[in-house]
């Protein structure tokens, strides 16, 4: 299927978009390191002195003309097409995290980069085109009808359930605690930002928008999504490594989000079903070299240990001397904390 020339500005600023993301896992990383270094207290404890960190940022100003050239990106394409291309900021992040932070890349991890550059062009090619909307209450239409309410429903009460109950209890220690947050809060955010993204690209071209107030509730939908998600990615980025944290968020991302699009937009209505199998084809061939990027993580830690012998969890003696407060603790240093364990014996 031809991609119209709308599409491909789609694609174009969403290549753009993800390169500027990918970057910028990597600079707030760093950031995040130094100041917890010069504090004491990490993000994923709730410290915020990184909002004192001028290379934190450095991190979110280029997230922010990132998430500035997605946004546009939505008001040209659909969302099946838009949000997949994502998995460049997986290989983005990956490759700079090998190289910066340190974060080793196996060749099954290159691999996995490779399948992730396939399953998007295949996407990209199957992609449905854009549909023609021609004012914001035609996108209200879709946002209240009953299917993608319950999808909302939905989406607010695992949200709610996650911040208050599993958050206190597992957050540090299962990733997909604060990432769930931020891919539940992302499908919605994402849905709005296409629906503002589309009502600004039809005041640009003459016909106001903004004079209907469902473009400043979806505004406000867009803000309070966005900052959920940055305090949630926050965390998780601080307690995980980033090699982890980056393709997980991508995967449960995407998918919620295209369960979204499907739902509120329709994006699959109209086309044959050869090209909606192809597309589900290349989406799964990204999920899957995001897992296999995701794997290569073990793989490193056992061979950074002389050996052969990599330790799967802190040793008894290592959590007695840190005590209580788990979520300090950094696989990378566990060789440094038994040394002092043993030297405190």
């Amino acid at each position: 299927m031809g991609l119209s020339q709308d599409n491909v500005k789609g694609v174009v600023l969403a290549l753009l978009s993800s390169a500027f993301i990918g970057g910028s896992f990597i600079i707030k990383k760093k950031g995040l390191k130094r100041a917890a270094a010069f504090s004491g207290v990490r993000a994923g404890v709730g410290g915020y002195s990184y909002l004192l960190e001028p290379l934190w940022w450095v991190g979110m100003i280029t997230m922010i003309v990132g998430e500035a050239a997605n946004f546009v990106a939505y008001a040209f394409a659909p969302a099946v097409l838009v949000t997949p291309l994502g998995a460049l900021s997986i290989i983005v992040s990956a490759v700079l995290a090998h190289f910066i932070l340190k974060e080793r890349l196996h060749k099954l991890g290159i691999l996995g980069c490779v399948m992730c550059i396939a399953g998007s062009i295949v996407i990209v090619v199957h992609a449905p085109q854009e549909r023609a909307i021609t004012s914001v209450q035609e996108i209200w239409a879709m946002a209240t009808q009953p299917a993608f309410l319950l999808y909302v429903g939905s989406v607010l009460v695992l949200v709610f359930i996650l911040v208050f109950h599993f958050s206190p209890q597992c957050g540090h220690t299962n990733v997909l605690v604060f990432l769930g947050i931020c891919s539940l809060m992302g499908s919605l955010s994402v849905m709005s930002v296409k629906a503002l993204g589309t009502s600004l690209k039809l005041t640009f071209e003459g016909n106001n928008q903004l004079i209907y107030p469902e473009t400043w509730f979806f505004f406000l939908v867009v803000m309070t999504c966005v900052i959920t998600q940055m305090n949630y990615l926050n965390k998780a980025l601080d307690t995980f490594n980033t090699v982890v944290v980056s393709p997980i968020y991508y995967v449960l991302f995407t998918t919620l989000t295209i369960l979204a699009s499907v739902i509120m937009f329709k994006d699959w209505d109209g086309q044959y079903a050869e090209s909606i199998i192809s597309e589900i084809c290349g989406f799964i061939t990204v999920l899957s070299g995001t897992i296999l990027l995701h794997s290569t993580k073990d793989f490193e830690r056992s061979s950074s240990f002389s050996g052969g012998y990599a330790p799967a969890s802190p040793s008894l003696c290592t959590r007695l001397c840190i005590g209580n407060n788990e979520s300090k603790y950094d696989e990378d240093d566990t060789p440094l904390l038994e040394e002092v364990c043993m030297r405190r014996q």
